[in-house]
Order: structure tokens, then sequence, then C-alpha cells
């Protein structure tokens, strides 16, 4: 499967100066404990959800079971970080922060739909993940740096496989992507607002994170075949929800 090249995220620690926030600060850890909850909780939902998907997709088991195992190995890795600055996980948080996509899942999958499992776990999920790392990179901590350099260039391959099997699948795909595309963006931009404040103590700031997001999303939307007054009319549908 041929793959989407990541862009280049590393930062030289001189260029870092200055931009950095307290990590020993109570305000950091104490919002960090969610932040870092969030990403925990993202990675096991996502292994979660690509083992689901591969009993709708039987065909595509064993790599779904392969972006199942990279998932585990980024929960492993952000577990990590948080036990280095002495962090514990609010892990309540996190379950309810992700409780309405998660539902949203389970009842497409229950329903076998394929196209609306992809789009929740397979695009807006892992584009809402590779924003939020995009933007962190540059004001985490050292060692979180190499741990999410590293989760950012896998998640780009997961990316790349909901778009793929949606880009085949598109004609028949196609309304039930805008259907669900309804009823999960406004989640996700609800998700944003809800972590803004916590983002900001980690020096992350919110509108570059929807803009972030929104690329990403409408980059993925493209290559499956929307085109742009149809990407508009999806993306409009987060200003209203």
């Amino acid at each position: 499967m041929q793959t989407i090249a990541s862009p280049s995220i590393g930062l030289k620690d001189e260029q870092l100066s200055g931009i950095l926030p307290d990590f020993t600060s109570d305000s950091y850890k104490d919002a960090y404990s969610r932040i870092n909850a969030i990403v925990i909780e993202g990675e096991q939902e996502a292994h979660d959800n690509y083992i689901s998907l591969g009993k709708l997709l039987p065909d595509q088991h064993e790599e779904l079971s392969k972006l199942a195992r990279m998932e585990m190995r980024h929960m492993k890795g952000f577990t990590a970080c948080g036990k280095n600055l002495g962090v514990e996980a609010d892990m309540k948080f996190a379950k309810e922060f992700f409780r309405p996509l998660h539902e949203n899942f389970q009842t497409a999958f229950s329903e076998g739909k394929i196209p609306t499992c992809l789009l929740i776990q397979a695009i807006l999920i892992e584009a809402f993940a590779i924003s939020a790392y995009h933007i962190y990179i540059p004001v985490s901590d050292p060692f979180a740096r190499k741990i999410t350099e590293g989760v950012v260039k896998d998640e780009y391959l997961h990316l790349n496989y909901g778009q793929e099997w949606l880009k085949a699948n598109y004609e028949s795909s196609k309304q039930e992507l805008f259907e669900a595309n309804k009823a999960n963006l406004p989640l996700v931009k609800s998700m944003l607002d809800q972590v803004a404040d916590d983002a900001s103590i980690l020096h992350m700031d919110k509108e570059d994170l929807i803009e972030d997001f929104l690329i990403a999303y409408q980059e993925a939307l493209t290559d499956i075949g929307f085109n742009t007054r149809e990407m508009a009319r999806m993306a409009a549908v987060a200003l209203v929800g």
C-alpha cells in the first residue's frame, strides 16, 4: 500500500528556547494529567477499533491487526511520557472525553457500517491525533518529543489505510460518509473546545489545533474523492453542530 510521507516535524533545541513551558510546575502537571490521559486512551480506542474493523473486513484482518499493534506500542510510549514527568494520567476524564465517538463507532460497528467506522477511526481520530502531535512536539519535553515524533510517523500509515479503502469504495460509501461526517465532525470540534484550556497551559494554541486538524481532514477527503464544494459543506457542519 502506498503511504503518505509525513512532514518534517523535528526542531532543534535552540529553536525551542524561550517557548517551552515549565514542565515541573503544578499547573503544567495538572493539565498534562488530562492531555496525557487523552492520548493514552486515544491509542487504546484506536487499538480496539482496528480489531473491530478486522471483523468487518476479514480479508484485511492481518493489516488491521498490524495497525492495532502499533497503537498499543504508542499507548505504552505515552504512558512512559507521563511517568517521566511524575504525572498520573486522569483516565476517568479521558474515557468520558472519548465516550461520544466511542459510542458512535460501536453503533456503526454493530450495524456493519464500514465507511462510518473508517471515517471515525481512520480519518477523524487519526487527523485529530496528527494535528495534536504536530502542535505538541515543538513545546514538549525532550523525552516526550522523541516518543511523539516516532508515533506521528505511524499515524500517517493509519490515515492512509482509511483513505485508500474509502477511495476504492467511494461511490458506494459517499452518502454514508456525508451522514457520518454530520454526526461525528461536531463531536471532534467539541473535543477540541473541551481540551483548549489544558492545551494552552502546554503552550498548544487552540486555533492552531483546529487549523491543523481541518487541513489534515480535508486533505484526506480530497484524496478519497470529495470535491471542494462537498468538503465545504462537510466542514460547515462543525460550525453549526
